[in-house]
């Protein structure tokens, strides 16, 4: 999805500053680490949607990566934080975190949450109405998987690569 496919705006419940920019709270570029690194926790609210998608817009646009990546990155971001908030979410105190890492070669992607229960592929009909996100992650990415939570934490991490054919170094 690019930024103009991209939904603005946060959640109608959010701060001001959420709907203009993310919250500087929220967004943690690891530099020291080397590559551009940003992690940032959101609740799990599916009105949080539109702000995930555009935190990870403008991040992936400093990491000058191709139209097609970026689209790719943000759509396949998006299917996961839509999974976490369906199917992981028990309350309205849950979060999603989500991560991405750069390389010289891949951009990876995590969105982790608390629950235990692990996502599975399905196989949707024409008329369902859901159970596609990840086949829609699996035809995107060039890899995808998932991970035990990080330690001391509950839950599960689901991550997918893109290799960076092209993309600006």
């Amino acid at each position: 999805m690019t930024g103009s496919r991209a939904q603005h705006g946060g959640p109608p419940h959010a701060p001001a500053q959420a709907r203009d920019e993310f919250p500087a709270a929220a967004r943690v570029p690891d530099r020291a680490a080397g590559p551009p690194r940003l992690r940032s926790t959101v609740p799990a609210d599916p009105s949080w949607a539109s702000a995930v998608r555009r935190l990870v817009t403008q991040h992936l646009a400093r990491l000058r990566l191709t139209a097609d990546q970026c689209d790719s990155a943000v759509l396949a971001t998006d299917e996961l934080f839509a999974n976490a908030v369906s199917h992981a979410s028990s309350g309205p105190r849950d979060t999603v975190t989500l991560t991405i890492e750069r390389t010289a070669r891949t951009l990876r992607v995590t969105v982790a949450d608390r629950s235990p229960l692990l996502p599975r592929r399905r196989a949707a009909d024409a008329a369902d109405e859901s159970g596609r996100g990840l086949a829609i992650v699996a035809a995107l990415a060039d890899d995808w998987g998932l991970a035990p939570p990080e330690p001391g934490n509950r839950g599960k991490r689901v991550w997918f690569t893109l290799c960076l054919r092209g993309a600006a170094s």
